[in-house]
């Protein structure tokens, strides 16, 4: 009978492909929160039992908790190895962790192995991969050829990094991460956020595959994607990149963010929902101006006077304030906002052809 061969986070990160399979042996919501690249749900308690052995623990006794958590930690392996891992192949060669590499993770690997399968588990478990996460973060953007796609809300930024991606070129897409358009109005319908830990492993995974010798594009953001944050050295590299700068009409742009925020229009109480939220910026009387439009369709008027009003200003500031190259930037100025000008702009990003 084999043991679990056990192997550090450097070792996992670098021979990854010795692996065919990554088994989570957290809770659920451990799961959800964050995890390694290409892992899968394999817990061996899931929450309500974490919680209920937590409290028989600090209540009762060690030896209580143990002695349950044990039954239990057995039951769900058996579902485990039975179901979920039912057609696994002899030669399978799972990797295997928890929080730290002790027991959740060594009492699944240890079945495993029994069972023939060449079985590894992750020294220190996931806490070891968060520390290289938050290590890597620090390194990784300084080598990075970044460009950074400017302009103001509505001037179709997130369009062009996707028609770049789709160019073959290197795209850095933090609000795709983030799962949040950048703004008051930015968070989309039945949405959910990544966590801060999750949007930071993402990035990282994301960051270690670049080339750096090839240009990585992205987009002119903040410190914050709705509620994530960016690594300070990540922001610091964006904040001292080349720039181009995207041109297009204020009516171009409202007409595009009517297409692109069209969920707004068909439920305004969302969108009004959203806009109290900027009465201390300006006040009672300008939202109940904008509301009013709102609620008469008068959409693009509506869209104008809230890129007139808040959005532009906000940009400039923050562009002249955060991104001083912007001031010497090339330019793209497109004709409309329609697919062919926007593929266009992408098209003179990836050759250099901005004026």
């Amino acid at each position: 009978m084999k043991d679990p061969i056990v192997v550090g986070i450097d070792e996992a990160l670098a021979s990854s492909e010795r692996f065919d399979a990554i088994l989570d042996a957290r809770s659920p919501s451990e799961f959800a929160d964050d995890r390694l690249p290409g892992a899968i749900s394999t817990p061996v308690l899931d929450d309500a039992q974490r919680a209920r052995i937590g409290t028989i623990y600090k209540q009762q006794s060690p030896f209580e908790a143990k002695r349950l958590g044990a039954a239990l930690v057995s039951r769900n392996i058996a579902d485990i190895v039975e179901y979920q891992l039912a057609e696994r192949p002899r030669e399978w060669r799972p990797l295997v962790y928890c929080w730290r590499g002790g027991n959740r993770s060594g009492s699944l690997a240890t079945v495993l192995a029994r069972i023939g399968w060449q079985t590894s588990v992750l020294d220190g478990g996931y806490r070891e991969f968060r520390r290289r996460v938050v290590a890597d973060l620090e390194i990784l953007p300084a080598p990075l050829r970044l460009h950074v796609v400017a302009g103001r809300t509505g001037s179709g930024k997130s369009l062009i990094l996707q028609s770049l991606a789709g160019l073959g070129a290197q795209v850095l897409d933090l609000e795709a991460m983030a799962n949040h358009r950048g703004s008051v109005l930015g968070l989309m319908p039945e949405a959910v956020q990544p966590s801060q830990r999750r949007f930071e492993s993402l990035l990282w995974e994301t960051l270690r595959k670049f080339d750096p010798l090839r240009p990585v594009f992205v987009e002119s953001e903040s410190r914050r994607v709705g509620q994530c944050h960016l690594p300070d050295a990540l922001i610091a590299r964006m904040r001292a990149a080349d720039c181009t700068l995207i041109e297009m009409s204020l009516e171009h742009r409202a007409a595009l963010l009517l297409r692109e925020y069209r969920h707004f229009t068909e439920n305004p109480g969302a969108l009004f929902e959203r806009l109290e939220r900027l009465v201390p910026l300006h006040g009672r009387r300008t939202v109940d101006a904008w509301q009013a439009l709102a609620s008469e369709q008068r959409w693009a008027e509506f869209v104008i006077a809230l890129l007139e009003a808040h959005y532009d200003p906000a940009y400039d500031r923050s562009m002249a304030r955060n991104y001083t190259a912007i001031a010497k930037a090339p330019r793209i100025e497109l004709a409309d906002d329609s697919e062919a000008a926007l593929r266009e702009a992408a098209r003179q990003l990836m050759t250099g052809g901005a004026a």
